[in-house]
């Protein structure tokens, strides 16, 4: 990476003896090898930061996403969802080539059950952070796409039941493994409830719209759920009921693998971003689940959800860090192409400090995401102010970009429209960004009460 004399205007240029580059050469060998100062990408900066086999997927993941997800980015934005129950061939495409290279198997189990890297797995979450950064950099709707599954596997996961492991995962990665699609879905939100299922004071007033009732051998599931990712294509879907004449506090996990008799898509969703995915509305009227297929046990659905969560939170602070990445290398690279008055916008200090300032805000908020995903499963609070804050300073950097570009802002073939529409929706799933400040407060609410006055 080298500049060949050249300089930014009102900046010195690498050969000066004012430039860094220079001017640390002439120190003694001891400051030298404690002072960093090789021409380095920001991204290469960052990758050398993460433990060796983050570093490894990191590079992995790019590698990924700019050969098979970025070309056809722009082209499924604008393309009409199928209908429902069927995928676009380029989303297929993209589907075989992700299982195959073991992107949609590396959850949890390491080779020969799954693709998950033996030393990552001390870090599940950073591992699904680091990659989806780099599909959703690429685009925002086919990124959504590949990582649903992980979280309709999540609850599964975390239940700790081994037999539900080899009945529902190991197949699904077998299949995976072979370039077989098979998506998963999480089937939580209903028609009359989005934030009352994602937080415990609106749960417990709450009337369940899923609702399990008992009958010979198993139970008979009815009732409708909504905004579900994959919800129509889903080979395994993990949907949470509560029991017939109970409230939230029964809900339960059942697994269904459709097509079953009285599972139904209702539509597909019209989406400001992530167009690319499909976001369906589904109806279960009297689906039979066998008693086998309860996961975790009765009743234990409610806790089952909320630690689902709080591990998919931080993976959905790290799609907006990616939505960010993509505005500013936008800008960025418009800046260089662009030029007024006879040079580059670059060269202009206004366009600088924002670009500087989108750089800091980016780098801030990935921070953010890599310290708290340092952990095996993160805790509430930790989870929701990492979604909270990241979702929306990301949103503030596409801002930024907009603003840079003007009226090229809204441009399809510049990215910048596309990327702020994409870092849009994060803000309001996985719990609004109110719903998870509620949450910081409710997992410190100990510490809370306690500097009360009685």
């Amino acid at each position: 990476m080298t500049t060949n004399g050249r300089a930014l205007d009102g900046f010195v240029p690498a050969s000066s003896p004012f430039s860094t580059r220079t001017a640390f050469k002439s120190l003694s060998a001891v400051s030298r090898a404690v002072l960093p100062n090789t021409p380095q990408s920001l991204w290469d900066q960052d990758t050398a930061r993460l433990p060796s086999a983050h570093a490894a997927l990191r590079r992995r993941a790019r590698e990924f996403a700019d050969r098979v997800i970025a070309p056809i980015a722009l082209e499924l934005d604008v393309t009409p969802q199928p209908p429902c129950g069927e995928m676009h061939p380029l989303m297929r495409d993209v589907f075989v080539k992700a299982s195959k290279e073991g992107f949609q198997s590396d959850l949890a189990f390491p080779p020969p059950l799954g693709t998950a890297s033996v030393r990552g797995d001390r870090y599940p979450v950073l591992s699904i952070a680091v990659k989806v950064e780099e599909f959703a950099r690429a685009c925002g709707g086919l990124m959504l796409n590949l990582m649903v599954p992980a979280l309709g596997q999540s609850p599964i996961l975390i239940s700790g039941d081994a037999n539900a492991y080899r009945r529902f995962l190991i197949p699904a990665y077998r299949e995976m493994k072979a370039g077989v699609p098979h998506p998963f879905s999480f089937l939580i939100t209903e028609p009359t409830a989005g934030s009352d299922v994602e937080e415990g004071h609106g749960a417990s007033v709450y009337t369940p719209g899923m609702v399990a009732k008992r009958v010979p051998g198993g139970w008979s599931l009815s009732g409708r759920k909504r905004f579900i990712g994959a919800g129509d294509l889903s080979k395994t879907i993990s949907v949470f009921a509560a029991l017939e004449g109970e409230g939230m506090e029964s809900w339960t996990l059942f697994v269904i693998n459709p097509p079953v008799p009285g599972y139904r898509t209702i539509r597909k969703e019209l989406k400001l971003g992530m167009r690319a995915s499909g976001t369906a509305e589904v109806e279960l009227t009297d689906v039979f689940v066998p008693d086998s297929n309860i996961v975790g046990g009765l009743r234990n659905g409610w806790a089952l959800n909320r630690a689902s969560l709080n591990f998919s939170r931080i993976p959905v602070a790290s799609m907006s860090v990616g939505f960010a990445r993509g505005a500013l290398e936008a800008a960025l690279e418009f800046a260089g192409r662009t030029t007024l008055g006879g040079k580059a916008l670059v060269n202009y200090q206004e366009i600088e400090l924002m670009l500087a300032q989108m750089v800091a805000e980016t780098s801030a908020i990935r921070s953010m995401v890599w310290e708290q995903a340092r952990v095996f499963i993160p805790r509430q609070g930790a989870a929701s102010m990492t979604k909270l804050h990241c979702t929306d300073r990301a949103l503030e950097v596409c801002n930024m970009a907009m603003d840079l570009l003007g009226n090229h802002s809204l441009l399809h073939p510049n990215k910048v429209e596309k990327a702020w529409r994409d870092a849009r929706l994060p803000i309001i799933f996985e719990g609004t960004n109110q719903i998870n400040r509620l949450a910081v407060i409710e997992d410190m609410q100990e510490e809370v009460l306690s500097k009360c006055t009685p």
